[in-house]
């Protein structure tokens, strides 16, 4: 289990005797600040994917695009700069709590790394918990063979990860859809008028194109899904 394994490697660091191998008290905490930096920094694309609402707002910006059908504009190195720092914006509470709770006291010496973990897991575990469905978690936690928890820290971490993508999936292909609605409607028209008039081997994307950009812009489109974005993280 995940949590086991959190709490095994924490123990495992308090019973090693740093100061015997660099000296001082001191150069030990330092040396299990930046061990702990490493492994952080180590896990960080798992942790934003799976952990926070990057996914969700990278599918709805790529679906954005290929409802435009502007291919690679905006390019892809822009959307996921996008979807980052909104996930950053949206993880800002989550952040500071942890920051509050577990790292700052950890930093102080007034907790142990076990302890800090165990803080550190709590913020993260109501956000995805918030925006997890029952049926997702039920999943994973009858394949696990678990009980139905009473408390978030009945969660393992193990069943509320995988349950936490695929209810972001779920809904980042919800909101996809109705973005693909418009677009859809002039592809159609376009398409429509295109065959009455007898242009049958002229494409109806490239004359729908120009008018999609032009319907995007005139609706303030980039603002109303970013708001959307927001909203449904509320």
């Amino acid at each position: 289990m995940f949590d086991h394994l959190i709490v095994s490697v924490a123990g495992i660091l308090n019973d090693i005797d740093l100061t015997e191998l660099t000296g001082s008290s001191e150069s030990a905490a330092t040396t299990i600040r930046l061990l702990l930096l490493l492994t952080v920094l180590t896990l960080a694309p798992s942790i934003l994917i799976m952990m926070t609402c990057f996914t969700r707002i990278i599918i709805v910006l790529s679906f954005v695009r290929q409802g435009l059908a502007t291919q690679s504009m905006p390019p892809n190195q822009v959307l996921i700069g996008i979807a980052l720092f909104i996930t950053l914006f949206v993880m800002a509470p989550v952040i500071g709590e942890m920051n509050n709770e577990a790292f700052q006291p950890f930093a102080n010496g007034e907790i142990s790394q076990q302890e800090a973990f165990e803080r550190a897991a709590v913020p993260i575990k109501e956000f995805m918990s918030s925006h997890t469905r029952e049926k997702d978690l039920a999943l994973f936690m009858g394949y696990a063979g678990l009980e139905q928890p009473e408390t978030l820290e009945d969660i393992p971490l193990t069943a509320l990860i995988p349950a936490f993508a695929i209810s972001e999936l779920k809904t980042a292909f919800q909101i996809g859809f109705l973005i693909f609605v418009p677009f859809l409607v002039i592809d159609m028209i376009v398409a429509s008028v295109l065959m009455s008039m007898g242009m049958m081997m002229l494409p109806p994307v490239m004359i729908a194109l120009p008018f999609k950009i032009l319907l995007f812009v005139l609706v303030d489109g980039w603002y109303l899904i970013v708001q959307s974005l927001l909203l449904s993280f509320q």
